[in-house]
Formats: C-alpha cells, sequence, structure tokens
C-alpha cells in the first residue's frame, strides 16, 4: 500500500467511516488515477470533470456510483489532501427516487424454506429477523466477524453492537438446532475452510435461495431489510423506534418506508368515519 493510499485510510478511519465506505472510496480513487495513469495528487478539477463526464456519458454508471466516486474524491482532495474547496464547482446530482423491493409475509415465508440448508436458513432469518445489513451478518462495524455468541439468546453482559443488535438475540430463537452446535465452531456462519464468510458469499446464498424459492421479485439481503421494516411499520410500530432498529443516522432514510407500506395505508379510516354516530338532520328541501 502507498504512502499517499495509507494516509487516505488513516482519514477515513479516524472519522469512523464504515469498512464498506472506507473501501468503497479507496477503491473509487485508485480507478480515478488508473485512468490517468499518474497519481491522483498531480490531477485537480479538470481531471475530476473529464473523469465524471467519462462515467455518465461513456460508462453510464448509476447515478449511485458517480456520487459515490465524487465523495471519495472530494473527501481526498479536502481531507487527505488538504485542498479545501476544490470540487465545490462540481455538482452532486440528484439520484432518482426508487422505492425498494419488499415481500410480503407470505414471501418471506416461501424464501426462507427454499433456502437449501439449516446454515443458509439460519442466516438469511437472522437477516429479516433483525434488519440486517449484508456487511452485519458476516461482521460488525468493529471489525470483528459474527462470533456464535453473537446469537445468544441469553449472552452475558451486553449484547452485540450498535443501536439494534440486541434483536439479534431474539432471532437466535429461530435456530436452536444450529446454535447447539456453535461450541465447536468459532464462527457462527463459517465458510467450508471455516473462515468467517465474504458479503459475497452471503449475496450469493441469497441468490440461489430466490432462485429456489420461485419468486420473481429480486430478493437480495437489503430486501429482506425493507421488508423487515416495512412489516414492522405495518404492524403499528412508530417510525423512530424502526430508525433506532435499523441503525439510521437520517429519519428521513427511515421515512422512505411510509411510501411503501400500502397495507398500513390502506387501514387508515377518514375522520368523516366518527361522523357516523352523530345524528344529521334531515335535509332541508324548502
Amino acid at each position: 500500500m502507498t504512502e499517499l493510499r495509507q494516509r487516505m485510510l488513516d482519514d477515513l478511519q479516524l472519522r469512523n467511516f464504515s469498512p464498506h465506505t472506507q473501501s468503497a472510496y479507496i477503491s473509487a480513487v485508485a480507478r480515478f488515477a488508473r485512468h490517468f495513469g499518474v497519481s491522483p495528487e498531480r490531477l485537480g478539477p479538470e481531471e475530476v470533470r473529464q473523469y465524471l463526464l467519462l462515467m455518465v456519458h461513456q460508462r453510464r454508471v448509476a447515478w449511485s456510483t458517480y456520487n459515490i466516486t465524487l465523495c471519495a474524491l472530494r473527501f481526498f482532495y479536502q481531507t487527505t489532501l488538504g485542498r479545501t474547496g476544490l470540487l465545490d464547482g462540481i455538482p452532486c446530482p440528484k439520484e432518482p427516487k426508487r422505492l425498494p423491493v419488499v415481500l410480503s409475509r407470505e414471501e418471506v415465508t416461501t424464501f426462507l424454506a427454499a433456502a437449501p440448508r439449516l446454515k443458509s436458513r439460519t442466516m438469511l432469518t437472522m437477516a429479516y429477523a433483525a434488519g440486517l445489513r449484508v456487511s452485519e451478518i458476516v461482521s460488525p462495524r468493529s471489525g470483528r466477524h459474527r462470533q456464535p455468541a453473537d446469537a445468544d439468546p441469553h449472552p452475558p453482559g451486553q449484547g452485540p453492537e450498535g443501536p439494534q443488535r440486541h434483536a439479534l438475540a431474539q432471532a437466535a430463537g429461530t435456530a436452536p438446532d444450529l446454535l447447539a452446535t456453535r461450541t465447536a465452531r468459532r464462527f457462527l456462519f463459517p465458510s467450508q475452510t471455516e473462515k468467517p464468510l465474504s458479503t459475497g458469499q452471503v449475496m450469493l446464498t441469497c441468490r440461489r435461495t430466490r432462485r429456489r424459492s420461485g419468486l420473481k421479485k429480486d430478493v437480495t439481503v437489503h430486501t429482506l431489510r425493507h421488508s423487515f421494516a416495512t412489516h414492522l411499520l405495518e404492524a403499528g410500530v412508530d417510525l423512530r423506534t424502526i430508525q433506532v432498529l435499523l441503525g439510521h443516522r437520517s429519519f428521513k432514510t427511515t421515512a422512505l418506508y411510509t411510501a411503501v407500506s400500502t397495507e398500513r395505508i390502506a387501514s387508515i379510516a377518514s375522520p368523516f368515519d366518527a361522523l357516523a354516530t352523530i345524528a344529521v338532520p334531515p335535509h332541508d328541501r324548502s
């Protein structure tokens, strides 16, 4: 690792960016540098503008990819190199709003039943039952991979780290057979080589289960997370509680689920219904 890359990584870690964001930012800046064939330290706003235009017009990347790249380059120049305001004139486009894919409760049941093995079913069940991100299944923010104790229904002391992690222990009740054998395991969800699973392996398991289930919807681990939140909302759980369970920093992110919870909206009665108990005078025909 070059000294410059290490410095940027240190800056990201000092600001408590998630491991996923650290990796995405480092990779984005590395791709930018490779495109021009020189150190990014020697490049500036004009090269950034050219590169972003290339991403939009030729590579036709998603706007989310564009924004991640721009955020990574801004962090690199402003924080790591200290060139404040260097990229302020480059716009950050608004991404088109897309509602997340959400499974019904029946579809969740069908999906989980299609998991090929107990370990796969347990892993996906816990993803739904606690609304986990794929990175949280294999490794919390602290970098420690999921240990069997993370799923202990009665863990000593505090539960897993993060505002929602107590739900993980509750979800463990869905897999007593797996947890009964945990004493011989170092990790709750090990790979075939007894190493912790990667996020790619978890996503592959999810895709295979979706194919086996016969569901037409595109089901990912994040789909299970969206379904978890939507089903809580439909059950009457308030948005603030859901925000804490999901670990959202912004309330706006959680508010997205009000747009997909059609069941709850349909069940809301009009205030006019309350007027049925009030005597309405006969129509004046004069």
